[in-house]
């Protein structure tokens, strides 16, 4: 931290760079690439989380892949503390279509049922459109240009990325139209493009506090999108311990070491068949979290992902700035396991089913005591670390095992 004052020779350089740099269309890398994606201008910028933080580094790819066409709800938490800070937005809009996420906050219990509530009244709206134009364009006096335009809106009803080139065609052949009956089409032409509709969280309100919500919504079948932050903690309030915390992590309210087992929410959620549900890690393997958020999006129902996120409060050696290589050491010793349930695929005749990641290296143990949040128990109740990091390990082992027979049983 500096004075102002010195830094503001580098304004010139930066407005340079917002003004000119940006994705070249030629580059050869599509957004389905992580170099790809890479060249789209991230919606989500100058957070104000904690140094290192997981949660932004999620949510600043998928405002790049699907920014321009977001309804963000967002749980009470660090996501809703750095999201939207007093007197400031971090979630910005694309420079050249001037469009970014819509985002709004709801309390800790209710959070998936207001996403879904914003998902619902935006389709009313969008779907009762559709009705008045088919009309339109089904009556006599309708231009070939208008009905070929809906057609073709109609063919990319579904699609997020591609609807909103046809929607804009669309409304061009309707202000076109001499008649009242499009007027209030057109007051709500924002509503024509198809959404992609995110409700946000960590796991104190996915796991706990929102579950109840949570699991209603993914229930119903509706189209909406889950990502949910994983810190293993309560961490916006300090630290303390959730269904998502480990055995054997000291938390707030679990100062010995927490006892019980981590709750498989992406289990619990691939129960009802219907829904799509991933295990992602940034930094472990940012092609498959790439690849799992697409599908997710693609998805026609219900999805839930579930991203491993670093946090301060983890007391990770070296500092927040190994944020990204310890995920990677998480999935390496088979802490953190990374696959995808696509119920898509079953109408393909393929396998729903993908484990990504391999077995542990037998790193566990080092993986453990790399972090305060487990270590500090080695250094307070030594004899007592040592049968809860080993339940750990073999809880985890047991877990992969597990995720190898599902491989087995949806083929």
């Amino acid at each position: 931290m500096v004075p102002q004052e010195t830094r503001l020779s580098e304004q010139p350089a930066w407005n340079y760079l917002v003004a000119n740099v940006s994705k070249k269309e030629d580059s050869g890398f599509g957004d389905n690439t992580v170099k790809g994606s890479q060249f789209n201008q991230p919606l989500l910028e100058f957070s104000g989380s904690c140094a290192g933080c997981a949660e932004t580094s999620y949510a600043r790819l998928i405002t790049q892949l699907f920014g321009e066409h977001m309804y963000i709800s967002n749980a009470t938490g660090c996501s809703s503390i750095w999201g939207g800070p007093a007197a400031t937005a971090p979630y910005t809009i694309n420079k050249n279509s001037k469009k970014g996420p819509a985002w709004a906050n709801s309390l800790f219990e209710d959070n998936a049922e207001h996403g879904l509530g914003l998902y619902s009244g935006q389709k009313y709206i969008r779907d009762n459109l559709i009705e008045s134009i088919k009309e339109i364009a089904e009556g006599d006096k309708a231009t070939a240009g208008l009905k070929d335009a809906f057609a073709k809106f109609m063919e990319t009803k579904d699609n997020t990325l591609t609807n909103s080139p046809a929607a804009e065609a669309l409304v061009a052949e309707l202000e076109k139209v001499k008649c009242d009956c499009v007027k209030p089409i057109l007051e709500k032409k924002a509503y024509l493009p198809k959404k992609s509709v995110w409700i946000f969280g960590g796991d104190g309100w996915a796991y706990d506090i929102g579950f109840g919500g949570l699991d209603h919504v993914l229930a119903s079948g509706e189209n909406v999108n889950v990502m949910v932050f994983d810190t293993e903690m309560y961490s916006n309030t300090g630290g303390q311990a959730s269904k998502a915390s480990n055995i054997g992590e000291v938390c707030q309210f679990a100062a010995a070491g927490k006892e019980m087992g981590k709750k498989s929410l992406a289990e619990i959620a691939m129960s009802y068949g219907y829904v799509y549900v991933a295990q992602i890690a940034l930094g472990a393997n940012p092609a498959q979290a790439l690849k799992a958020i697409q599908e997710a999006e693609a998805y026609n129902g219900p999805s839930l992902i579930i991203g491993y996120a670093p946090c301060e409060l983890h007391g990770v050696k070296g500092g927040m700035n190994h944020c990204q290589d310890e995920m990677k050491a998480a999935v390496k010793a088979g802490y953190w396991n990374l696959f995808s349930f696509n119920p898509a695929l079953k109408a393909e005749g393929k396998n729903p089913f993908t484990l990504t990641s391999k077995e542990g290296d037998g790193t566990y143990q080092a993986f453990l005591n790399n972090e305060t949040r487990y270590s500090a128990l080695t250094r307070k109740f030594p004899e007592r670390a040592k049968v809860l990091f080993d339940r750990n390990e073999q809880a985890a082992k047991a877990r992969f095992e597990h995720l190898q027979k599902l491989v087995e049983l949806y083929k």
